[in-house]
Formats: structure tokens, sequence, C-alpha cells
């Protein structure tokens, strides 16, 4: 069997070599797109191949990828596969000590690097990694000891495979007929929330059935389609994403800067993206902004479109029934005067799905969007899976799950509720970890997924948190804090929020407000501050919160519902180690960081 991966690049070059095959962006000039077509890309991955057998890089080494989105990035993974090599990427974000880990755990030679910063962490860490030989800089500009014979440029990578001999370009080319599907793809360092990252090792095997699975199962896809890249293409859902996305044909724009995101879906429209909660609540919270200033007749229009949309959408089209005609006329107006201008001013007006997953999404967003006629298309997975494990069907899916699983992955649920997969996109097992690879198996051979949750009436999944996550109150009760956050972060004055209660008599929480947001409601309502400190500690600040908290918290079961909170001016980051790389919280990180103020809580 060939891998899809391995041979990609030359299989779509030869059926059509002049369409696009990616844009991307110039990391120092953003907003400016470039196109390279599949015949480029298939050039450009076999001689930096062929550069990586002639620095001997061997069938099965690891080829470490340190930077953010861009091409070059892609040409790199690329170029692994038809060389048998193991692509690592790390994220761009990582600390000096994180890269150094992954370095030494997968025993990289080389090292690809994106920036000037990322550049310096490697230098810094290389003394301590002795088999580290190669340092490679994508971008040119980065300032760089010439001088310094493991450094090269990407360019002259490039260019040194370019220059190779005939043997050398036999050699890759019988690298990539000799490979398998018990070859490894790739190595997907988990973000670690409790300790150090685990590589979950992904043969091509995995690739090959979820590429095949997915499309079977998101069959309103095809080469007519656009994707843009915006997460982070070291994480599985970003990864498994665009690979798919180029694997159907269809033309992949690269963000390069996650920072100007809204700014390039404008400019993009794409049908299709790959996200994460955060985004969508982040739009929620705006329009609701705008929403909320609204009067008269715009805010009556917008009220009865959103009752019409919700009706056609999430009563008839969700569940595959033929809308009413005179709802379809109505449904029509509204979306040409209403709903068409905002998913224009967001650049989802040419929208087919977006996927997304990573963390919960309030129920009441998912239904705002597809109201709207966005169509968010919920999922759940993890690295150890290939990403999806399950997710929206195109008609049928129940709001307020994750979905049902996806052709050939088998779930069910174990001990403590856990949610257990087991299927051919099931990871072989952790890098150098025999005894965490064992108890992350069942005796069986499911995996245990370390995510609780439950099935409900239709066979959808309904996640509840993560095991780890889950704490009990001193009352006894259980309490699943992403639940609470994800209603909390829907609102648009709330930037950030922790949920606190393990082992205590009541919920709490620490709160980071959105600052831009605060500031402005302060000068509407005439509050005095000189600094978001200023602001935090003001009592009528407090009541504002403590109300809309009280609003957001309808529904909940009692013991649930945060009884006090502190807020803070400054945002939780990944610098400060509160956050993983993937922004999931640190919890034990801000549960000692935080203390104090957690312990005055419950005085």
């Amino acid at each position: 069997m060939t891998n899809i991966l391995n041979t990609l690049t030359t299989a779509q070059a030869r059926r059509h070599p002049d369409r696009t095959a990616l844009k991307y962006e110039e990391p120092a000039l953003p907003g400016t797109w470039h196109t390279m077509t599949w015949r480029e890309l298939d050039d450009r991955s076999f001689e930096v191949a062929c550069a990586l057998e002639t620095l001997d890089i061997e069938p099965g080494e690891m080829v470490a990828i340190f930077s953010g989105n861009r091409a070059e990035l892609l040409v790199t993974d690329f170029a692994c596969y038809r060389n048998r090599a193991i692509p690592v990427s790390i994220y761009a974000t990582s600390s000096a000590e994180q890269v150094e880990y992954i370095l030494r755990d997968s025993g990289a030679r080389i090292i690809f690097t994106g920036d000037e910063r990322q550049y310096a962490i490697a230098m810094e860490v290389a003394p301590r990694c002795p088999r580290l030989e190669h340092i490679v800089l994508y971008s040119a500009d980065t300032p760089h000891d010439t001088d310094d014979r493991r450094v090269l440029t990407f360019s002259s990578l490039t260019a040194l495979g370019a220059a190779a001999g005939e043997m050398c370009r036999a050699e890759v080319k019988r690298r990539t007929a000799d490979a398998t599907p018990d070859d490894v793809a790739t190595l997907i360092y988990t973000s670690g929330t409790t300790g150090e990252p685990k590589g979950a090792v992904l043969p091509h095997s995995c690739f090959n059935a979820a590429l095949a699975i997915h499309r079977e199962r998101l069959d309103m896809l095809s080469e007519r389609d656009t994707s843009i890249c915006f997460l982070p293409l070291c994480h599985i859902f970003e990864k498994a994403w665009t690979y798919f996305c180029l694997y159907m044909s269809m033309e992949v724009w690269v963000n390069t800067d996650p920072r100007r995101i809204q700014d390039a879906l404008r400019e993009v429209r794409p049908t299709c993206m790959c996200s994460v909660p955060r985004f969508w609540e982040k739009a929620y919270a705006a329009i609701q902004d705008k929403l909320s200033r609204m009067s008269g007749l715009r805010k009556k229009m917008m009220l009865r479109a959103l009752r019409v949309g919700a009706r056609r959408n999430l009563r008839y089209v969700r569940t595959g029934r033929k809308v009413p005609a005179l709802l379809e006329m109505e449904y029509r107006f509204f979306d040409k005067r209403v709903f068409g201008p905002v998913r224009r001013i967001m650049g989802v007006d040419r929208g087919n799905i977006f996927p997304t997953a990573g963390a919960p999404l309030a129920t009441n967003i998912v239904e705002f969007f597809h109201s709207m006629g966005v169509n968010i298309v919920i999922g759940y997975g993890l690295s150890e899976t290939t990403a999806t494990v399950t997710c929206f069907p195109q008609t049928g899916f129940e709001i307020g799950t994750v979905g049902t699983a996806i052709p050939r992955v088998q779930v069910r649920i174990g001990d403590e509720g856990e949610i257990q997969v087991k299927g051919p996109t099931v990871m072989r097992g952790y890098h150098n970890r025999p005894a965490e690879t064992e108890r992350t198996f069942t005796p069986d051979g499911w995996l245990r997924t370390g995510d609780a949750g439950y099935f409900d009436a239709s066979g959808a999944l309904i996640l509840t948190d993560r095991i780890k996550d889950l704490f009990k109150t001193s009352n006894g009760k259980y309490i699943a804090p992403q639940a609470i956050e994800s209603r909390l972060g829907a609102d648009r004055y709330i930037e950030q929020v922790a949920v606190i209660g393990d082992r205590r008599k009541y919920v709490t929480a620490i709160i980071i407000p959105a600052v831009e947001a605060l500031k402005d409601y302060a000068r509407r309502h005439q509050i005095a501050f000189k600094s978001i400190d200023d602001l935090v500690q003001n009592s009528e600040i407090i009541r504002f919160f403590q109300e809309r908290i009280e609003r957001l918290q309808r529904g909940l079961a009692g013991f649930e519902k945060i009884k006090r909170f502190t807020l803070l001016p400054d945002e939780f980051t990944i610098e400060k180690g509160e956050l993983t790389n993937t922004l999931k919280l640190r919890r034990p990180v801000i549960a000692d960081r935080y203390a104090p103020q957690i312990e005055a809580m419950y005085c």
C-alpha cells in the first residue's frame, strides 16, 4: 500500500501541475499573498528531500521544526515524508527548556527555525543537545553567524538539494518507493498541562486511514473549497486538517500571523477553516456588543432575523427536513439584509463548514451562528487519535454534543465515565515511554483518553470534562470547570476564567476582564480610572460583573454556581507558564501562583 503523504505532492503535481496548492504570506509582509503551484510544491519538497539525504539524514530519523506557520514548514514536512524521515513540530511559543526537552527526547540532528527568537533559542540549547548538528533558518533575514558551519539558510539548503547528483536523487526516490504504512509519520508532542510533554507516535497508517475517513464523512467538501491555515501547524488538528485539504486538492492559504486572522479572513474569504472555540467566543462577543448598542427598528429586525434563522436552520435544515416555503422566503429576506452583511464583515460569507474543537463551545453560541447560516461543525479528538474521533454529521446533529463517531473509529465509555477509543487512527504509543504507553491503553487495546463523557439518546457523545480537571467540592458534588468557563468566556467583558473549588465548600473563580471592553464601559458610565488595576478593584465594576455572572449561570445547579470571584488585571500567558502552547489552563500553576487570592475567597 502506498502512503498518501509520501507521494501526495507528486500525485497532485501530475494531476494538475499549474493549479494553486498554497497561498502564503511573507511573515515580514502580512497581507501580501504569494502563490505556490502543485508543481512548485513538489519540486521544492524534492529538493529539500535531496538536501536532507546529502546531510546524511536517514530513514526513521527525526527532523525538528521550530516555527510559526509558513509555506516552508509544509515543504519541509513533505520533504521528510519523501525521505522517510520523521518531522517533529515544536510550538513557536515554546521555551528553551521545552525545545531542549523535545530535541533530546527525539534525538533530532537538524532543526528548522522560523524567526529570530526561535533561532536564538536553538543556538542557546545546541550545546546541551549533543546530537544536534544543523540549524536551518527559514528566513535569510534572521541575523546569524555566517561563519558557523552548523547554520544554513533555507534557500542555501534548497540550493544544496537542487545541485544534488543523480545518485542522491535516485536514493530519495528509492526511499519514497520503499515506504510502508508502518513507518512513523510524525511525533505530536502533547501540550503537557500537568507535566512533561509526551510524543505521540503516529505511523503513516494513521494518516492513510484519517484522510480516507474524512473524505467519506465530510462529503460536502470538494476541490472547489478553500481553507485558511490559522491554528499552529504543530497542533494535530491543523496539521491533519491541512493535509486533508491538500489531499482533497483544495487551495490552502497559510496565515503566518494569528493576530491578524480577522483581516486575513476578509482577504481570503475561505469556505472552511478549522478553529478553536475561543475564536467563535470572541466573534460572538463582538456581535453581541454591537447588538446591545442597536435600538429601534434595527434591533427589532436583527432579533426577528435570529428567530427566523433559528427556526429554519435548527428546526428544519439541521434535521434534514424540507423548509416550509413561507419560512424559506422570510429567511432569504433576512439572509440578504442582515446575516449576509455580518458574514461578509467576518470573512465567512462563502462558508461551507467550520470545524471547531479543542474545548467546549457554549450551546447558545453554536445555535447563534447556525441561526446566522454559519455552519460550525463541532468535533472531538486528540493528538493520540490523529485528531478527529467524533464530529457533527451533516444532518441530525445534536447541539450540546460533540457529534457521533467517524467511520471505523469505535468509542465506548469505561470506568469513571472515561471516553475510550479504538480504531485505525489511534497512535502506536508514546516515544521512549513504554510504561506510560502501557498505562494509556486498556488490557483489551482501547486508548484511555483521560476525558469524561457519555452518550445521549441519539448516540451522540457529550463531553463532561478532562477527568483530571473534574473536582469534587467538600459537599461531595462533582464540578466540570470547563463547562462553566465556557459559559462565562462567551461574555464580551470576560477574557479568561479559571474555576476553583476542589475540596472546597463552594465554587469560586479568577476572572480576567476583556480590558478594552471594560475601559469602554467605564468611560460610558463615567467611572474614573487611571489603569486596569483601578477598574478591577472598583466596587461598581465588581457589582457589574456579579450581575453578569448571575445571568450567565442561569440553568446551572446551585452547587455549580460561582459564589465568589476575583478580578485580576493581567492575562494568563504561555510565557508565565499559566497556559499550555494550545492555550489550555495549567491549573496547578494557577492554583499555586494565585493562592493568596484564592484563599481570600474562602475566608
